[in-house]
């Protein structure tokens, strides 16, 4: 079955609040409520031939389509990049970052491989709760996805209904927050360390200020060849000057 014969058969399964994407590479996204979501995953499972779940991850759009970097006003030699303002996760308090344009913050997808179709699958939700992220658990349908979504939970706060074991799998127990989400800072929230006096680990207050690391970039383009093929031709032309001169 080829890609638009597969685009067609998954809208006239799913149509209902359910669209497909295509990357243009032949990767399609099936995009489903998460009012649906368990029950799509059924039917992919058993209908579709989808019978092995490959991965499942959370995402956050907050932030997304913003550019911190600014890179049409370089030096000509090619060196650094400029920061054109505090992106996420680099941000001062008083100025917490807010999912403003983004309709639908929190998304959950998980990829799907049928070996017997020898066919790939992408499919998303979107969590319709900012504040309390919940989407339906697939532990039901596919049992490789249980501590894909505690790590989802870990990392995002997403939070998945009916999971039999939902706790932190990455983090520490007294872990705070959600280290993968947007407004969380890159220097953490609290330090740790190991207190010889006391003989145990201490949670103390950050004492660094966020920062950016530029990494030096030298650029070998366009742009830098042009440079040298002007400089090229004036040389050339007082050459030519020159002789000119010489000659009268």
């Amino acid at each position: 079955m080829n890609t638009d014969a597969f685009n067609k058969q998954l809208i006239e399964a799913f149509g209902d609040g359910a669209r497909v994407l295509d990357n243009g590479r032949g990767q399609l996204t099936l995009e489903v409520p998460a009012g649906s979501w368990l029950e799509t995953a059924r039917a992919l499972r058993d209908d579709f031939g989808f019978e092995q779940l490959v991965d499942l991850c959370g995402v956050d759009y907050l932030g997304y389509g913003q550019d911190e970097w600014e890179t049409r006003d370089v030096t000509a030699e090619g060196f650094s990049r400029g920061v054109d303002a505090l992106g996420p996760g680099r941000f001062r308090w008083r100025e917490l970052p807010e999912a403003g344009a983004v309709e639908n913050r929190f998304a959950v997808v998980v990829h799907l491989l049928s070996v017997s179709g020898n066919r790939r699958l992408r499919v998303r939700t979107f969590a319709p709760d900012e504040a309390l992220p919940m989407v339906p658990s697939l532990v039901e349908v596919w049992n490789g996805a249980n501590w894909y979504e505690r790590e989802a939970f870990d990392l995002y706060g997403i939070l998945f209904e009916g999971h039999p074991d939902l706790r932190r799998i990455l983090t520490d127990y007294g872990f705070t927050g959600h280290p993968f989400r947007k407004d969380f800072p890159l220097i953490g929230n609290v330090a740790v360390r190991y207190d010889e006096d006391r003989q145990r680990v201490v949670y103390e207050p950050v004492a660094i200020e966020p920062r950016v690391l530029v990494p030096r970039v030298i650029r070998e383009d366009s742009r830098y060849k042009a440079d040298e093929i002007d400089q090229a031709a004036d040389e050339a032309a007082e050459q030519a000057a020159e002789g000119g001169s010489d000659r009268g």
